[in-house]
């Protein structure tokens, strides 16, 4: 898209805008951060500035217009350069969201985790009318198998695409110089395996994301509630696990919302990590989503685990994953499996001993 050059006054009034509008709000729910170092990783740079950015977008007064004027560069998209300006008033008045934030830990008997439930928010699509002309012609998010410890050509390149058009999506850790791994799962419904994972999760100490549709979060609450006090993440796929693609704007944030909301009323939590169900996805699906203050999880490891009629036993669970093991993956396996609930404790173990690191969503880049 081409860049507008937009005077200099215009610039300096969005930035003020934003100090006296949206900062003062988004303090109330951030911590303080002089330097602006929001992750702690003892530097100032564009991953502090998407977290400040991110956080401005989910704040529940924040209308879409105010959202809009992050975009200091006048491109259409919000991006690093953009991220940048904003770390900028970050940095001066110490705001920023959390990815994941927790209501306080009163032990209230409100919500199943005890943590205080957090104000419900409220979603507007953002570019309802597709005015930025971004496409949306149907892509099924591609991966490649990987081998010999290399990422798939088709996931480098997904990668590269997102980081040029400046998406906010991840399908593999591009930028860690360490051999760390990503372990997510997707549970659109419960079948009796995601206990069986929670347990090696714990005896194993690795943190995973569990994105959840919302009839998973609601048939069994005491799993995400699990999920939720031992450490992981529960991240959003929707509500009725639609093809994001075939619905409108107002659509995707209601999706959003709903799942959103119902975390928040029941369970004192939500976080800011969304999967596209099918994987399917477009450039304009990926706009409104990121919009919203989401950044958009993919993968780069995957097979077919999902079908339950179709299991091959634990030690081809343990054969395929492993042997696709590659610095930065995001691995994706389906909750349904109980070849992964079988498998699952040594893969984690072979995975050490190749020298890799489970890390956490917060921990990317």
């Amino acid at each position: 898209m081409k860049r507008r050059n937009r005077p200099a006054a215009i610039l300096m009034i969005a930035i003020l805008l934003f100090t006296s509008v949206v900062f003062p709000a988004f303090a109330q729910n951030g911590a303080n951060t002089p330097s602006g170092d929001v992750n702690g990783d003892g530097r100032t740079n564009s991953r502090d500035a998407r977290l400040a950015l991110r956080g401005a977008a989910r704040i529940e007064t924040l209308s879409a217009e105010q959202t809009a004027r992050a975009d200091m560069n006048a491109d259409g998209v919000l991006r690093s350069g953009d991220a940048r300006a904003i770390l900028q008033i970050a940095a001066k008045t110490g705001a920023y969201h959390e990815m994941v934030v927790r209501g306080s830990n009163t032990g209230t008997k409100n919500t199943y985790t005890g943590y205080e439930s957090l104000p419900e928010i409220h979603y507007t699509a953002t570019d309802p009318n597709n005015k930025k002309g971004l496409s949306k012609k149907t892509v099924n998010h591609s991966f490649g198998v990987a081998k010999n410890g290399k990422v798939h050509s088709i996931s480098y390149e997904s990668q590269k695409f997102f980081d040029e058009k400046g998406f906010d999506a991840v399908t593999y850790d591009n930028k860690t110089e360490k051999k760390v791994l990503y372990l997510t799962f997707d549970c659109g419904y419960e079948n009796g395996n995601t206990g069986k994972i929670l347990d090696t999760l714990k005896e194993k100490g690795v943190s995973a994301a569990f994105f959840c549709t919302l009839p998973q979060v609601k048939s069994a609450p005491e799993l995400t509630k699990r999920m939720i006090l031992e450490g992981h993440i529960v991240g959003n796929h929707s509500v009725h696990h639609p093809n994001f693609t075939k619905i409108s704007a107002e659509k995707m944030a209601q999706e959003l919302e709903e799942f959103d909301n119902y975390l928040r009323r029941y369970f004192g939590y939500c976080s800011s990590y969304f999967r596209y169900p099918e994987g399917a996805y477009s450039e304009y699906a990926l706009s409104e989503v990121n919009s919203h203050g989401f950044r958009i999880l993919f993968w780069s490891i995957a097979y077919e685990d999902w079908n339950e009629s179709n299991q091959r036993g634990a030690d081809y669970a343990y054969r395929t994953v492993v042997s696709r093991l590659h610095p930065g993956a995001v691995i994706l396996l389906h909750a349904v499996s109980r070849d992964n609930a079988a498998a699952l404790g040594r893969i984690i173990d072979e995975a050490r001993a190749q020298g890799y690191e489970f890390r956490r969503l917060t921990d990317l880049p």
